[in-house]
């Protein structure tokens, strides 16, 4: 596809501020998901939010565009198994990691995908696995199980296994992130954006449409306030913020977009604290050290040999 209707090329001095600003969005976002499983069910709650992203960046493509994007069919084949990765199944195991966990714990989680996505990236670009990255590895997931463990009693029954589900919908975020870099050698971030949001939007609706419990108008609209928070993470955290992401993707490449989620759980936490009451702990603070300095030993670029 010819990339002439693209945006005109971002440096990277600019693609850091959209990106701090897209952390910002992103750890708001968690406060906001966690208030809302207390309104929607986890599936409908994910539709919802992808439902409204979709038309917002549709709503962007027509105008930027003035049409719709021509794709190939192995363009599409990879953009639906990215939209399987990084929407439909990192929206359920989102949703459902927050209904049994809190959003300081997600916050924290979510802290683990620098390090991730730096590991996809030694797999698929071999990037060098050195010493220094795979004791981040160690200390970012150290980090995560003093997160876990922190819960009195804790058990994959209940908190752990929601910290669980936060923990997989980092890793299948990641995965799916290789896949967008890939694919932006070939199409503009606005483009892909949009088609993956509208392919796995698609899976969730059809999901909710075949689950066991039939939405009614109460479901679905339980009152204003939850509508705005539904808006607020459907248009601002996720259209703009992923949009951002992918764009930022396309400029410098996975590993380095991926250093800018440092700020998620700084941003995250202190909101879950300020807007939800949550309280944090001595192993809410270690957990954090932890996953902040396997994440900065994990991305660090490795020096060149003499």
């Amino acid at each position: 596809m010819n990339r002439s209707a693209a945006a005109p090329v971002a440096t990277p001095a600019s693609v850091q501020g959209w990106m701090l600003l897209a952390m910002v969005l992103w750890g708001v976002n968690v406060s906001a998901v966690k208030a809302l499983t207390a309104s929607f069910e986890a599936l409908p709650l994910a539709a919802l939010r992808m439902a409204v992203a979709c038309v917002a960046l549709s709503a962007v493509v027509l105008w930027r565009r003035g049409g719709l994007p021509l794709l190939g069919a192995r363009q599409l084949a990879a953009m639906a198994g990215c939209a399987f990765l990084m929407v439909y199944a990192n929206q359920i195991l989102f949703a459902h990691g927050l209904q049994r966990s809190t959003a300081t714990n997600g916050a924290l989680i979510m802290a683990l995908s620098p390090l991730v996505s730096a590991l996809m990236a030694a797999l698929v670009f071999r990037e060098p696995l050195t010493p220094r990255r795979l004791l981040g590895v160690a200390l970012g997931f150290a980090g995560v199980a003093a997160v876990v463990l922190s819960h009195p009693g804790a058990t994959l029954s209940h908190a752990g296994l929601g910290d669980l589900m936060l923990a997989l919908s980092v890793i299948s975020f990641a995965v799916g992130g290789v896949g967008v870099q890939r694919l932006a050698r070939q199409l503009d971030p606005l483009s892909m954006s949009w088609v993956i949001y509208l392919i796995g939007t698609a899976m969730l609706i059809v999901h909710a449409a075949l689950g066991p419990s039939p939405l009614g108008v109460a479901q679905l609209f339980p009152g204003a306030w939850p509508w705005v928070l539904v808006l607020f993470s459907g248009v601002a955290a996720t259209a703009a913020g992923n949009l951002i992401w992918n764009r930022s993707i396309s400029v410098i490449g996975i590993a380095r977009t991926a250093v800018f989620l440092y700020w998620v759980p700084v941003f995250g936490v202190g909101f879950a604290a300020l807007l939800l009451g949550e309280t944090l702990t001595v192993w809410h603070l270690f957990g954090f050290a932890a996953v902040m300095g396997g994440t900065w030993l994990g991305t660090r670029p490795a020096r060149p040999s003499s």
